[in-house]
């Protein structure tokens, strides 16, 4: 059993050395922790990183979870609701393929491996899907 303060690692909530004992696997954990930020640290410095490459382009934003107004949130079932409606439009094979390339996250190989056919049948149906979805909504 060693003995760690609290204070090194958490100098925000103690303001006074607090010891502990731990286990010899929770203090390997804080040792592989403060070597891993160390090693961090080095790169940043020997790259010359000392800027952030996301600043200011919004991605900071996207990862707050940003609750929506109600009028937002109208909007966004209404065009769900168009976006569903404009789907069930076109073939079934289509609205499989665009389903399966743009719900499922599946490649257009792997549509066609599915399907038994050769991928260019499955991406120009996909194509021609969405095609005629923008043709839909720009008509409305």
């Amino acid at each position: 059993m060693e003995q760690i303060n609290l204070r090194e690692l958490y100098p925000d909530a103690y303001m006074e050395d607090t010891f502990v004992e731990v286990s010899d696997e929770v203090l390997a954990v804080f040792l592989d922790d403060r070597r891993a930020e160390a090693l961090y640290q080095r790169q940043k410095y020997n790259y010359k990183a000392n800027y952030s490459l996301d600043q200011d382009n919004g991605i900071e934003k996207l990862i707050i979870q940003h609750h929506l107004a109600p009028e937002e949130l109208l909007m966004e079932k209404e065009l769900r609701e168009r976006l569903y409606s404009a789907v069930m439009t076109l073939p079934k094979k289509q609205a499989k393929r665009i389903y399966s390339k743009f719900y499922l996250g599946m490649s257009v190989k792997e549509i066609a491996q599915a399907e038994s056919i050769h991928p260019s049948k499955v991406y120009r149906s996909i194509e021609n899907g969405l095609r005629y979805l923008r043709y839909f909504f720009e008509k409305f």
